[in-house]
């Protein structure tokens, strides 16, 4: 193992949804801004093998590595404030750990021992943390821990680190982050849950370095003081955590409260002078001084959990930073708007955007929202079945084929304008039918997104079954919709634009998943200026 790589655990107490991503994000920024390598992992405690399967109401957006692997949201949030590409290493859960453990025992690897918890899961766990460190490219390794510390499911876990801490000495770090609840009738931060929490962690053998304390209410020394005494760790170590305008302000946050100091003097890890948020701070100023405000419909059949399009979320939040425009997104559930209601539920709104998904529910009102925008000449932006939905739209509306359908909606179409592709139609298990992963998109120079990325080859992620029929682009082409990016390898049709209007893209990967604070994703940046140029002509 690189004896220079230092090991930071993130583990949370007394609630779930305090931030663990966002805490290890800011961290990682802050290390960054000092001149560190750095990555963060997830290790999702439950047993299915990867959250590609997993319903966004019940788990949020399913977030698309570059190498393809399916992965829970936080990885969203590490990439986006990091500008680090992450990959399936960055991603474990305990079905994962599981499944390599009984694979291996199944090999005859264990040499017919006895296959336990400790040692074989808890080695198992491990690997699969110190894969990264391994790897050269790092200094520190940042591994958040889901659940919160009690849980059944993350026993195991919290046992691993218990035996790196030892392993490791001064090279490990753990950070644990509780809530400190505000009791309204009695008018005090209380503090006992916190104690609770670390003395949980303690029952199975591991003492925080630090603690993070959420709190809505300012931390007084007094109390910064008794967390300390209680919960055995230094006062400089007591970090408060306010709630905060945007996430984004969390990495400056924690500079204020010195996270990261902290960090380097328990690893031991001498720390440098300069610390370089420039280009954050400038990404904060123009978030919070827009020069104009423009709304848009995210219209999609998730809308009700804002974590299902996490991603789409937060590239408007970059994009509008980088146009000094602010975005109020209106979410719109695709399954209410029909032909009817149509102009009423779209009606004011800059730019609409038809969010990615799978199945039939709420198509006819993503069709619709397509036409509305089409015909209306609205700016608009269509992600995956988002794009798939305007070239249904187009066959049925522009080139008069009313039946036209993907045949994933309705396999008997006789116009299946997007349809699986021949290799793909034996393929009955679901995750193994699916294009996942970056590949390489070859851009027309005359078009719009030519002009956006500023050039002719790009690479994008993907997360689909379906694809365009290719017997209709000739069609398509002659009646006004161009087909702008193609992919090379397979001849797959990735991006549609129609020419006889200002702004209208669909695209079959998911720009959303590269959309950094550093780099706000071409699409979103033009979108965005794109609804605000309408916006302006409609006053």
């Amino acid at each position: 193992m690189n004896k220079h790589v230092k090991y930071i655990f993130v583990t949370g107490g007394v609630s779930s949804s305090l931030g663990k991503g966002i805490i290890s994000s800011s961290l990682a920024k802050l290390l960054q801004g000092r001149g560190f390598s750095v990555t963060i992992q997830k290790l999702d405690p439950y047993i299915n093998i990867d959250p590609g399967t997993l319903n966004p109401y019940e788990h949020g957006e399913c977030y698309v590595t570059e190498d393809g692997a399916e992965t829970d949201l936080d990885l969203g949030h590490y990439e986006r404030f990091s500008n680090t590409p992450t990959s399936q290493a960055n991603n474990v859960t305990t079905g994962r750990i599981y499944q390599n453990v009984i694979e291996k025992e199944r090999r005859g690897e264990y040499l017919g021992t006895t296959v336990q918890v400790v040692p074989h899961i808890t080695d198992e766990i491990k690997r699969c943390i110190k894969i990264l460190g391994e790897t050269g490219k790092y200094d520190f390794v940042i591994t958040e821990i889901g659940g919160t510390v009690g849980d059944i499911e993350s026993f195991p876990f919290i046992e691993t680190v218990r035996q790196m801490k030892w392993e490791l000495e001064n090279d490990c770090a753990v950070i644990h982050l509780t809530l400190v609840p505000y009791l309204k009738a009695a008018g005090e931060l209380k503090t006992k849950p916190t104690q609770h929490s670390v003395k949980t962690m303690l029952e199975q053998g591991v003492q925080p370095d630090i603690i993070v304390c959420r709190t809505e209410h300012p931390l007084n020394d007094g109390i910064k003081r008794k967390i300390a005494q209680f919960c055995n760790v230094s006062h400089n170590n007591v970090i408060e955590s306010i709630d905060a305008e945007t996430i984004y302000d969390v990495p400056l946050l924690m500079k204020d409260e010195q996270l990261d100091i902290a960090v380097l003097r328990k690893t031991q890890t001498p720390v440098p002078e300069q610390l370089d948020l420039k280009n954050w701070e400038n990404f904060i100023r123009r978030l919070k001084n827009p020069k104009q405000e423009i709304t848009i419909g995210l219209v999609g059949k998730y809308v009700e959990l804002k974590d299902a399009y996490k991603s789409i979320h937060e590239s408007f939040v970059h994009g509008g930073s980088a146009n000094e425009t602010k975005v109020h997104v209106k979410s719109l559930q695709s399954e209410r708007i029909t032909k009817e209601n149509v102009n009423e539920k779209l009606a004011g709104l800059d730019g609409v955007l038809v969010a990615p998904g799978f199945g039939g529910r709420g198509i006819e009102g993503k069709i619709e929202a397509v036409r509305y925008a089409r015909e209306n000449k609205i700016p608009f932006l269509g992600i995956c079945l988002g794009m798939q939905c305007a070239a249904i739209e187009f066959t049925r509306n522009v080139l008069k084929l009313e039946e036209a359908h993907s045949t994933e909606i309705d396999p008997n179409t006789p116009y299946p304008v997007i349809d699986l592709m021949e290799e793909q139609k034996s393929v009955k298990d679901l995750g193994g039918s699916m294009r996942l992963g970056s590949y390489d998109c070859e851009l027309k120079k005359d078009s719009l997104v030519y002009g956006l990325y500023g050039t002719n080859m790009i690479k994008e992620r993907h997360r689909h079954r379906y694809e365009f029929n290719n017997e209709y682009r000739i069609r398509f082409e002659e009646n006004g919709m161009a087909i702008t990016g193609i992919n090379p390898q397979e001849d797959l049709v990735e991006i549609i634009e129609l020419k006889d209007h200002p702004w209208f893209v669909g695209v079959q990967f998911h720009p959303e998943y590269k959309s950094t604070v550093k780099q706000p994703h071409p699409l979103f940046v033009g979108f965005v200026k794109a609804a605000g140029e309408y916006h302006q002509r409609q006053k």
